[in-house]
């Protein structure tokens, strides 16, 4: 069987990241056999991904958009984009996100709060029944 693709893969162990749906979704994987124009990547278990997806090497502290070209079982070769580099999220989705996050953290105080509230009448509460016993 001839070889399909173009430059020479070098064995590589690199731990790597997969985004996808607008990096809402995340999954770690194994790279290998890495070259300039893709990658066979390893996965730790059967995974369904879409066609296209953002690789992120940690050890390079790169990210690239990839192309899905075959799958089998816990493994996956992708070829690189040709302008290679992911997009970033986009400004307007980090201003929303941040105001989420920000809004999510003032709501878990106000629930801790509340539920030491909520221990201490019930600590008080049950003190009383003790006594009225």
């Amino acid at each position: 069987m001839a070889e399909r693709r173009g430059p020479t893969r070098q064995r590589s162990f690199l731990r790597g990241c997969i985004y996808f749906d607008n990096r809402r979704l995340a999954i770690d994987c194994l790279v290998r056999d890495v070259s300039p124009a893709g990658a066979r990547l390893i996965f730790s278990g059967a995974v369904n991904i879409p066609d296209v997806v953002d690789l992120y090497i940690a050890h390079k502290k790169e990210t690239l958009r990839a192309h899905v070209q075959w799958r089998h079982g816990d493994e996956a070769g992708v070829a690189f984009a040709k302008d290679r580099q992911a997009p970033g999220p986009a400004p307007a989705l980090d201003r929303a996100l941040a105001e989420r996050v920000q809004k999510l953290e003032s709501e878990i105080v106000a629930l801790r709060k509340m539920l030491k509230r909520l221990q201490n009448e019930i600590a008080a509460d049950t003190g009383e029944a003790a006594f009225a016993s």
